[in-house]
């Protein structure tokens, strides 16, 4: 009876006979990975992918046609994030930034996937689709500006509190910097 889940137990104390020693086959301690095979993480990536372009979100807007006014629903497009495709994935984002580290079996795939996201919100803000500021500083491209003085050093600041000649001075200081 290969059935019996009591089969190579003792009936007597439920205890399995001597030399029977499965645990050792498992090959690993804990539970196999979620996702065992690159193709398996991608094809749900492209879930996600596929979940926020049916997905977008709703802003609904009072809208005025002859008279008469009525609140529609606008679509507007979802931006994808590595948070919101690990909550989908059901996963921790830390999981995520390990797999990153540790797992070069999918290394190919969160390569991708950074690549699909990235190019996504880079798009959209594009588009004016997206806000482009909020964007832009996610993804790391805010344009920044460093305002310095003469050779890179401290700005000088002419006030109210300098003479006439100590003002005139600073300036003719910051011109002779800024050639030299």
């Amino acid at each position: 009876m290969a059935d019996d889940p009591l089969e190579g137990k003792n009936p007597h104390n439920g205890h399995f006979a001597a030399g029977n020693r499965f645990w050792e086959a498992r090959a690993s301690c804990g539970p196999k990975p979620k996702f065992a095979k690159p193709d398996d993480l991608w094809n749900a990536c492209v879930e996600y992918f596929k979940w926020v372009d049916d997905n977008p979100l709703i802003e609904k807007k009072l809208v005025s046609f002859q008279g008469v006014s009525t609140i529609e629903a606008l679509p507007k497009m979802r931006a994808m994030t590595i948070g919101a495709l690990c909550t989908f994935l059901d996963i921790r984002h830390a999981t995520w930034n390990e797999w990153r580290k540790s797992r070069d079996d999918l290394a190919d795939v969160i390569e991708k996937v950074d690549a699909v996201i990235f190019a996504q919100k880079f798009e959209g803000a594009a588009a004016d689709m997206l806000n482009g500021s909020i964007i832009a500083r996610d993804l790391g491209l805010a344009d920044k500006r460093e305002h310095t003085g003469a050779g890179g050093g401290p700005i000088q600041t002419v006030t109210t509190s300098m003479t006439p000649q100590e003002a005139a001075e600073a300036y003719a200081a910051t011109l002779h910097n800024h050639k030299g």
